[in-house]
């Protein structure tokens, strides 16, 4: 209880730390985004993506519109290397995982503060739309940029969700951006934001938005697995979603050396769960609601030419509730709710000890607790430690990077015993060489050591949960060549990634039956070895001024293969050097982007090759190949000073009912509209 009241009371130190701030003076320009130095903006966001010595793959918000996609669950599945699980419609489950590492592996960052769910381990992607995100990005291993929290350390991958700041045009002081999104199965989709510039150090931000949809896409049910078995064609039921999502920002830009931000963010949904289709059975009835809120704060100040200081504080709360009114045990329902907590503080400070070396060392302390209905439930608390010391340097041909991340965890339980604690020490490094003094062409190589602790559900959940596990390691090792040229005016920018992969996952946490088949526990018994290659390609090409054509994609062959056990006698045996359940060997994703002074076209596709549903790869098991094909076309139009722009989707032109998730059918071919103003 002390150390949870001193977690308390530092957030509450740093936020009133923060609004003190409110009585200096100096003046300065809220229109200019402020970066310290450690970072180039001034490229665009392709030549960031060549340089970086770890894979590093950016959306910008303009790239974002030729993706026909919705949700942040919809954009990243055009990222190289990453799998997403999504069991079907707008209101399904969605969680990403890269590199076949597992979606607990991966962190995401929502404006530069990492978003957590101990319950699960695992963040829905489905919850965030894009209508507020300037930019996604993805990283494998860690960022080039040493000067974060340490979190941004501890994980294999970072997808970083960076939503809108104000920025505002000489002589204004308001914005105003509002759209309505409408189509199939029942879309509606208003959001609004409003911008104010309050004086010339302080802006302020607004946004919310309502999202509904019925979800009752057709889909054909099929009776059996032979041709000419019978089938019939069914709606999706029980598949409506209501969210809601309200954010409010305060930004005080004091200087070019100091800067501060508030923000505040809540979020609610309700849905339906629909069953898996089978056995001549479509009835659902289960629900389930969440609640999300949290106030973030994060404040920079460079006091010299040397020395950079950042803080951040949070804390977030969050609700779950499960009903299945149709269980068939003496209680004749479950009901469940889980309620979860965080604190959260960070420090972090940066040290140029020349021009091209400089060092950080951050440190982050965080409090996470977990409550439910259900009996004697454990109520577990965890305290979590991370300190990061970082060091980079950068020179015109070569830029090493290397990094030790110190984990210090304490963990107690009300009832049946903790998981304990745990001390680690996690190793990275990686260098970027570049052999040809006037060619855009670097070598960029990585290795990193880290490991995923067990989620609360790992551990505590009834029967299943077993507080004897130990964390999830995993090795990452990584090649690549990167290469980007200005080639002449008609091929203005062309750039090409190629990075080879290796991971090695141990004391993978699995579900395992005990005594029979009905009750499973979790266990470490598992090992994976993971090899791939990935591919990303852009291009962008100007014919005429008027006209402008940009095109990218990527590709992606991994091998993920249970390497557990190799006795064929036993239970492991039989999918040893078997390819993970749910990964496929190829896949890959395009788009064609057409921008011209009248109408903007786009078309983007994804592919996914054979997947297994179990991690024995024999025919019953197998799921199809997959293709989705998704075509827009847009105008912009200014109207009073009045921007609005029309937008009209039409998505899986091909109206193919595939399954990422078996026996979820995706949705087929649906249409979307969508009128935005902007003053």
């Amino acid at each position: 209880m002390e150390k949870r009241t001193l977690a308390i009371f530092a957030v509450s130190c740093n936020l009133f730390l923060s609004t003190s701030l409110f009585a200096q003076q100096q003046r300065v320009d809220t229109a200019r985004t402020y970066y310290i130095p450690e970072i180039t903006v001034s490229d665009i966001h392709q030549t960031r993506e060549v340089r970086s010595t770890a894979p590093l793959q950016i959306f910008s918000k303009d790239a974002l519109k030729n993706l026909n996609a919705l949700q942040v669950s919809d954009a990243v599945k055009h990222f190289a290397g990453v799998t997403v699980k999504d069991y079907g419609g707008i209101g399904g489950l969605k969680t990403i995982s890269i590199r076949s590492l597992g979606a607990q592996h991966t962190a995401v960052g929502y404006d530069g503060i990492t978003l957590t769910d101990c319950q699960t381990g695992q963040i829905d992607l489905g919850r965030f739309s894009l209508d507020n995100v300037d930019q996604l990005s993805l990283s494998n291993g860690q960022s080039d940029n040493i000067f974060q929290p340490a979190r941004f350390f501890a994980s294999a991958g970072i997808l970083n969700i960076q939503t809108l700041t104000p920025r505002f045009e000489d002589g204004k002081h308001t914005n105003i951006s509002a759209s309505f999104k409408t189509g199939s199965w029942g879309l509606v989709n208003p959001s609004l934001l409003l911008e104010q510039r309050i004086s010339r150090k302080w802006t302020v931000s607004a946004n919310g938005e309502w999202m509904s949809s019925d979800g009752h896409y057709p889909y054909t049910l099929y009776y059996g697995n032979e041709e000419g078995d019978l089938s019939s064609r069914e709606k999706r039921k029980n598949t409506d979603v209501q969210t809601f999502r309200a954010e409010a920002g305060l930004y005080g830009n004091f200087s070019d050396k100091e800067q501060w931000r508030l923000k505040a963010y809540y979020f609610q949904s309700s849905r339906g769960l629909p069953n898996a289709t089978t056995f001549y059975y479509t009835h659902s009835s289960q629900r389930l609601w969440d609640k999300n809120t949290f106030i973030q704060s994060q404040y920079k100040k460079e006091f010299n030419r040397q020395w950079v200081f950042q803080t951040s504080a949070k804390w977030n709360w969050s609700y779950q509730r499960y009903l299945d009114p149709d269980y068939k045990g003496s209680t004749g329902e479950i009901e469940n709710s889980y309620y979860q907590q965080e604190y959260y503080l960070s420090g972090s400070m940066l040290y140029r000890l020349l021009n091209n070396l400089s060092f950080s060392l951050s440190s982050d302390g965080s409090i996470n607790t977990m409550n439910a209905n259900l009996n004697d439930f454990a109520h577990p608390t965890r305290y979590s430690w991370l300190t990061a010391f970082a060091g980079k340097y950068v020179n015109n041909w070569l830029t090493l990077s290397a990094s030790a991340l110190a984990t210090v965890i304490y963990e107690q339980a009300d009832k049946g015993g903790s998981a304990g604690n745990h001390r680690k020490l996690s190793p990275y490094v990686s260098a970027s060489f570049k052999p040809f003094d006037k060619e855009e062409f670097r070598i960029r190589i990585f290795y990193k050591d880290i490991f995923r602790l067990p989620s609360f559900n790992d551990l505590y959940y009834g029967e299943t949960g077993n507080n004897k596990l130990k964390p999830e390691n995993a090795r990452q090792y990584n090649i690549g060549l990167t290469y980007s040229k200005d080639v002449c005016p008609f091929l203005p920018y062309l750039s090409a990634t190629v990075d080879a992969y290796y991971n090695k996952i141990t004391d993978k946490i699995i579900a395992y039956p005990t005594k029979n088949l009905a009750v499973w526990s979790m266990r470490n018994l598992g090992s994976v070895e993971i090899k791939g290659i990935d591919v990303t390609g852009n291009v962008s090409l100007q014919p005429c001024e008027k006209l402008r054509i940009n095109l990218s994609g990527n590709y992606t062959y991994q091998q993920a293969l249970d390497v557990t056990n190799p006795d064929p006698a036993s239970e492991e045996g039989r999918t040893y050097k078997h390819q993970i359940a749910y990964t496929p060997r190829v896949s890959g994703s395009g788009q064609v982007g057409i921008e011209t002074s009248w109408v903007n076209l786009s078309y983007s596709f994804l592919f996914s090759g054979k997947r297994y549903t179990q991690g024995e790869n024999i025919t019953e098991n197998r799921m199809e190949s997959y293709s989705d094909h998704s075509i827009s076309v847009g105008r912009e139009l200014t109207i009073r000073k009045i921007n609005t722009s029309i937008h009209i989707e039409v998505l899986n032109i091909a109206n193919n009912n595939y399954e990422i998730i078996k026996n979820f059918p995706m949705p087929g071919r649906s249409v979307r509209a969508t009128f935005s103003i902007k003053y």
